[in-house]
């Protein structure tokens, strides 16, 4: 997304809009049109509270179209977003008039002067943005002060293992005084084709997408200013602005209960570290994480930490809701197995579920309403690893009642 800064990144940003404009968001109405997908994120943010989908919402850094996205996922909803990029706010214009969005207001300012608005909100979103600013902190302490005591704040950093890659080319481009003009661009893309097959960026370059658009390449490439966050630093972060970590956004790449880690015999020795701790030795053994997304809270926040607890009896009342992004696929699966689980939004291949017959037979039956107590068969050890993967999500708001 855009990065708020009043300074040479709002040029930038003004010059390569990023992401790249788009003119068509149907795929974006129809793939929230069942309210799924509103429930399974509602509950990511707040598993203890009941659900709504009328928030006042903040796009910090909004960007060419991630407003209106907002706007048009969560129609009840009021959404406000703020950009210092003329040429952003102008294109997130034309999908407000183009889809006659009702609910959404843009304003030109930073980050940092987002209290002049006077207003606060019950969830803030800030992806892509506070890695360009001058001072992250600053900027993260300034949405806190926006974000209602009780409110949620979807945050996305650069990750700095898994962009090696990038920081060379970057070096490299210094090195070379490549600047991001148009014929600068079109040079830099002729030399990244030549690129030999074992470069740091080339496994990014054969499948980012984003790699395919020139604005998108200078963002990455030329941007001048962008710095990255190891697991300790993010959360480091965090601490240093008022707020704590809810979770990951999809929190099966950080656990070492999931994936590979569980076959190797360092598993059980990382599996003896604080939590925090496991987040960053699994960071490590992955090394191929290039962005961090995370909901965080105010440190002063009343919401219950941690709101879901398998070690007591909660967890019969608690609700499970399936993501839209699970599949269940049944070939080529190991024998003895009657079926797989696959979160469709993980990048790790290791990060499968393999199910049993009456494994598979207890998931079918989850329907959002139920609560795991009335499933025949359930067990609390189940369905922590069920959501341990992001294979389930919890609805604990009916135990909170």
């Amino acid at each position: 997304m855009i990065a708020p800064g009043g300074d040479e990144i709002a040029e930038f940003y003004d010059r390569h809009p990023y992401p790249p404009p788009v003119t068509d968001l149907d795929a974006e109405v129809e793939a929230w049109d069942d309210g799924i997908r509103r429930r399974v994120e509602h509950f990511r943010m707040w598993p203890s509270v009941p659900y709504r989908d009328d928030h006042t919402i903040l796009v910090a850094g909004c960007g060419t179209s991630q407003a209106a996205r907002y706007s048009l996922r969560y129609p009840n909803a009021q959404v406000v977003g703020i950009d210092v990029s003329p040429t952003s706010i102008a294109a997130t214009h034309q999908l407000i008039e183009q889809y006659e969005l009702t609910n959404v207001e843009l304003h030109d300012m930073p980050i940092e002067g987002v209290a002049s608005l006077g207003r606060s909100f019950e969830q803030v979103v800030c992806t892509g943005v506070l890695h360009h600013l001058e001072s992250a902190a600053a900027g993260l302490r300034a949405l806190r002060e926006v974000l209602a005591p009780e409110g949620a704040m979807q945050l996305m950093v650069y990750a700095t293992y898994g962009r090696s890659g990038v920081y060379v080319m970057q070096e490299y481009c210094r090195a070379l005084g490549v600047t991001p003009t148009p014929e600068e661009i079109t040079d830099l893309i002729s030399t990244l084709r030549e690129l030999p097959t074992g470069h740091p960026i080339s496994h990014m370059l054969r499948n980012t997408p984003d790699f395919q658009d020139d604005d998108a390449i200078a963002d990455a490439l030329l941007n001048p200013r962008d710095r990255s966050y190891t697991v300790p630093e993010l959360f480091g972060l965090l601490g240093e602005a008022g707020m704590r970590l809810g979770r990951f956004v999809r929190q099966a790449p950080y656990r070492p209960q999931c994936g590979a880690l569980t076959e190797v015999p360092h598993g059980e020795r990382i599996a003896a570290m604080s939590e925090s701790d496991q987040f960053a030795a699994v960071e490590l053994f992955r090394g191929t994480m290039r962005r961090h997304s995370v909901i965080a809270h105010r440190v002063d926040s009343p919401l219950p930490d941690p709101p879901i607890r398998w070690s007591e009896d909660a967890w019969r009342s608690y609700v499970p809701i399936r993501p839209t992004s699970v599949v269940i696929v049944e070939e080529n699966i190991p024998p003895g197995t009657d079926a797989v689980l696959i979160n469709k939004a993980h990048t790790d291949r290791d990060l499968v579920f393999f199910l049993s017959t009456n494994e598979r037979r207890i998931y079918e039956t989850i329907d959002g309403e139920r609560p795991i107590g009335e499933i025949d068969g359930a067990t609390a050890d189940l369905f922590r690893r069920l959501w341990d993967h992001d294979l389930v999500m919890i609805d604990v708001s009916r135990r909170s009642a």
